[in-house]
Formats: C-alpha cells, structure tokens, sequence
C-alpha cells in the first residue's frame, strides 16, 4: 500500500487557523461506512445520530503549555518543547536552534524562574533536559508556556483554553485531541440526558502524530510511541455498552488507538496502562470501535490511514473531495466528520 493511495490537494486557504467561538456550531460531515452516503449538519446535530444504548468514549488528556522560550547564559534565544516526561525533573525535548544546543548547555526561562541543562541526546536528534525550578513544575510552566500548536497554524491563539477539550484533565500532550474541542459542557449534558455513556480514556498526544509517512509503502513506518490509560471502572463502562449490544463510538483518532491497543480478540477492553504504537491502516479488523468522530485530516498522514480503515479509503477520498466542494474547514481547528455505521438511523 503506498502513501500515495491516501494523498489529497487542498488549497491552503481551507486549513483553519482559529477556533470557533461556539465550539459546537462547526460543520459537521456524517458518513456512512458501508454506503458511502453523505449528509452535512452542524456539530451540534451529532445529538441525532447518537443512540441513547451508545457510549461515547473521550480522550482527557490536557494539553501542557509545553512550548517554552528561553535564553542561553551567552543570551542567545533558545526554544524548548517538551516531549515526553522521564521522571520529575527530566524531559525529551525538541530545541530550537538544535546546532546550538549540547550537553552541558544551560537555559533560563523567566528570569530564572525556570532553569534547564542539557545533559544528553536521543533518538532523532532530541535533547533530553534537566530541570531546576522551586515550586511546581506544572504551575511554573501555566506561567511562562505556550500553547505547542501545530506547525500550520500560523496565528497566535487569543485563550489557550481554546486549544483544550471542556473535559480535560491529566495533563500530559504536546497537542489536543482535537476532534473532542467541538463539545461543549451543554452538548455533552445534553448527550448523558439521552441516556448515553460517556467514558473516559487518557493518551497522552505526542509530536509525532504530525510526523510524515516518510516511506512510499506504508508499510515501511515507524509509529511513534504513546503513554495511554484506562481505569477500571472507565472499561467496565465500555465492556458492559459491548456485552449490551451497544455501539462504541469514539472521539478522535488517539481514543481509538487506545481502545483498539488495550482490546482482547473478543472486544472487550482490559483496563491498565503502557504505550502504544499501534498504527492502523485499511486492512485493520477494529476489535471494539464501531463508530468515530473526527477531524479531517493532512494528506498522506496516518490519521487519514486511519480513518479509512474504518470507513474505506474510497469513501474517506470522496467525503473529503466533498468537504473541500463545501467549503469545510480541514486540520486541528476545522470541521467534524462522523463516521457511522447507518446514517439512515438518523433521529434517535
């Protein structure tokens, strides 16, 4: 399979660079999986397409304001983003410049409020970086971070809750889960009204669910690795809607990485934690998602794999040469899609 089979040309002016204010008034793309069938609503309609024996199941994950500027002791500039936590003091950062960063290097963030040393480099070039700082680390850095946003998003964001789910809560990523940003506290009230679960997962989003597919066969690729878990009670909430006949529907593609990564042969899910790298691509036999709402993707990026594993790569191509026709926004701060497996069920 070539990453080619997945490409797609979209103009630039149709990549979102600010968020909506209504979070729920996004468009809203409702595929069919088996058909191929279309039909455009508001985000808010999702309430329609929604069984009251369905559970949806939610990433909490909260993104760190993890991007953080900061000055050599010569003074020269230095950025810092931070990956991956080691332990309390120690993280896998992406530095910029990188020629200028080596070990032994010290960073002062805040007039010294923050203080780093660079003491050693992994994989792809990252430094891995000690911290010192009074306090905590969490509080220091809603003070001097910002928000890591995604390298086509151009504009600065006004409020970096913005670039955070309603629901968020283990902080931990590098970037959002972004299909949940069009949920509002209203909409996801409105949705336990009609009697369906809403579960909770945790997976931590790391930088490279924006890496290129570098190779030409897919099958060729490298996932990245990602921290994931799930609590006893969110999967007993999970297994039961599965054991009851109930539809599985997750929202964006890292809660269906989780799900699918900590599923047995039966569908069933074992709740624990640990990392994942599971890449799924057409071909994929999902073990317990049935139905997904997400964003729309970056040509030939495993995201849009993904997704047309579930709803078939034709379908996918067509529902986005669709999206562009109607004028969609695409990427983080975009538009919705959701895939299900009978938009004749419209209505609930």
């Amino acid at each position: 399979m070539n990453k080619k089979d997945f490409y797609f040309d979209l103009p630039k002016e149709y990549i979102a660079q600010t968020p909506l204010k209504d979070r729920a008034a996004a468009k809203l793309l409702v595929l069919d999986k088996k058909t191929g069938e279309i039909e455009h609503k508001i985000f808010k309609n999702i309430l329609c397409y929604i069984k009251p024996t369905d559970c949806i199941v939610i990433n909490d994950t909260k993104v760190l304001p993890a991007r953080l500027i900061g000055e050599k002791e010569t003074g020269a500039k230095i950025e810092i983003l931070l990956l991956k936590r080691i332990d309390s003091v120690l993280w896998e950062t992406l530095v910029k410049p990188g020629k200028r960063a080596k070990i032994g290097d010290k960073i002062f963030f805040g007039n010294g409020i923050l203080k780093a040393e660079i003491i050693d480099i992994a994989e792809e070039g990252n430094r891995i970086v000690r911290f010192e700082y009074d306090g905590v680390f969490e509080e220091i850095l809603d003070e001097l971070g910002q928000m890591p946003l995604p390298p086509y998003i151009t504009e600065k964001l006004e409020d970096k809750n913005m670039y955070q789910t309603v629901y968020a809560k283990n902080d931990g990523s590098a970037a959002a889960p972004t299909a949940g940003l069009h949920f509002t506290p209203q909409l996801l009230d409105e949705i336990e009204k009609k009697g369906v679960k809403i579960a909770s997962v945790t997976l931590h989003v790391g930088l490279g669910t924006f890496r290129p597919v570098k190779t030409d066969n897919i099958l060729e690729h490298k996932m990245h690795s990602e921290f994931y878990s799930i609590d006893k009670k969110q999967a007993d909430i999970i297994n039961e809607t599965k054991k009851n006949g109930g539809r599985i529907i997750s929202i964006g593609t890292t809660s269906t990485r989780t799900l699918e990564s900590a599923a047995d042969e039966n569908g069933f899910i074992k709740y624990g934690r640990g990392w994942t790298d599971i890449f799924i691509y057409p071909g994929y036999n999902f073990k317990i998602v049935d139905c997904l709402i997400t964003n729309f993707h970056l040509p030939e990026s495993t995201l849009i794999m993904l997704v047309s594993a579930l709803a078939g790569r034709e379908n996918v191509l067509n529902a986005y040469k669709t999206a562009i026709d109607e004028k969609y926004r695409f990427f983080s701060f975009g538009d919705a899609m959701f895939i299900t497996d009978n938009i004749k069920g419209g209505n609930y």
